[in-house]
């Protein structure tokens, strides 16, 4: 996975392809019907999107030092933003805090450039691959903290800035694994995570795009990743219809196939349409990103991060009444892909706040299409 080209110090680690967001969708659903697929690739989130950021806004030092390593796949990373204590789906309620504390200067030193250390505290969860044993590091979303600095320094554009740091993962305290209804996905899935005062020196290496950059990195960050995330969801359901059609063609109900009986029929129906719904809404997104850029596509963004998960979630859940009691058994993959793709209503984002970006963005379109009538 490789979205924009590699500095030429790193290209020998390039693909001799770039793919585009929709040439790589396409392959997201190859790879989304499988659980190992991803990882086996190398394409598996978070690792993707963090790679995105590294090569997008990453200085030299912070790609050599954690970019290539996870090009190699030698190491795995995390992404921590949402906090147990507060409703992360509204980002400006973040109170992990980054507080910035100026060092004093040794005895005998005169003058020079004033140095600064940050000291990150904060506790988050839901933290992708914080568990996995070759978790190496973080991109942790902190809340700047200015209060250790004098009055006189302080800038009143400043106070609640965000911003992305990167830690190291043996400064960080994984407190548990959680469990997705139920089904815990240790040592490889989510946790809660405990930052408790991590001290960082080195201040170019530990910020990305330095202080108040926060959203900014974010947003280019998820842009992508939805897309990813909703083509996997599409193979995840184009496996379980598959198997709900082979099912449907041997086993038998009352002398007939169960596909023969009408209400089958009608659930083929329905999922054919939602699957090909699913797919071609993904797939016009990622164009519309690849031709206008993410900020433009904004609104089919938001658009499939709620319309994706519900279609195929449909789809799964018809597979799952065609195989009857097997199909909420782990003998077949659809219990375990159901609640993955309920979870991801969640992920990313509640359907809410997704729905929200959408009417907005539709309202201003129609207030400028209005305005420009209005001055015919």
């Amino acid at each position: 996975f490789l979205p924009h080209k590699l500095p030429p110090q790193f290209a020998h680690l390039g693909p001799q392809i770039y793919l585009s967001n929709r040439e790589y969708g396409i392959l997201c659903e190859v790879t989304g019907r499988s659980f190992l697929a991803p990882e086996a690739c190398n394409c598996n989130a978070p690792d993707t999107g963090n790679m995105e950021v590294l090569l997008k806004h990453g200085t030299p030092q912070q790609q050599a030092k954690y970019l290539v390593p996870l090009l190699r796949g030698e190491i795995r990373s995390a992404f921590l933003m949402t906090e147990p204590d507060v409703a992360s789906s509204d980002a400006t309620n973040m109170e992990t805090k980054l507080t910035k504390v100026m060092v004093p200067s040794s005895r005998g030193s005169g003058g020079g450039k004033t140095k600064y250390k940050y000291i990150l505290s904060g506790r988050k969860w839901w933290s992708t691959g914080a568990m996995h044993p070759k978790c190496r590091v973080a991109l942790v979303l902190a809340r700047m903290d200015y209060s250790q600095l004098p009055e006189n320094m302080e800038t009143a554009s400043a106070h609640g800035a965000h911003t992305v740091v990167i830690v190291p993962m043996n400064k960080a305290t994984p407190v548990r694994p959680l469990t997705v209804f139920g089904d815990d996905d240790a040592p490889t899935g989510h946790a809660e995570v405990l930052l408790d005062n991590i001290e960082l020196h080195d201040v170019e290496e530990a910020l990305i795009l330095g202080e108040g950059r926060g959203f900014e990195i974010a947003q280019s960050r998820l842009g992508p990743g939805r897309i990813h995330h909703c083509m996997r969801a599409v193979g995840m359901a184009a496996r379980c219809y598959e198997l709900m059609l082979e099912r449907s063609l041997v086993r038998e109900t009352f002398g007939q196939y169960i596909w023969e009986h009408g209400g089958c029929q009608e659930l083929i129906a329905d999922s054919f349409s939602d699957l090909e719904a699913a797919r071609l809404l993904t797939l016009n997104c990622a164009a519309a990103m690849d031709e206008h850029g993410v900020r433009k596509a904004r609104g089919q963004i938001a658009s499939i991060k709620v319309s994706v998960p519900q279609l195929t979630h449909r789809i799964v859940d018809r597979a799952i009444q065609i195989f009857g009691g097997a199909g909420v058994s782990d003998d077949f993959p659809m219990a375990r892909i159901l609640t993955g793709l309920r979870s991801l209503r969640i992920a990313d984002g509640p359907d809410a706040v997704h729905r929200r970006t959408v009417a907005r963005l539709e309202i201003r379109k129609t207030e400028k299409r209005l305005e420009a009538r209005s001055k015919l």
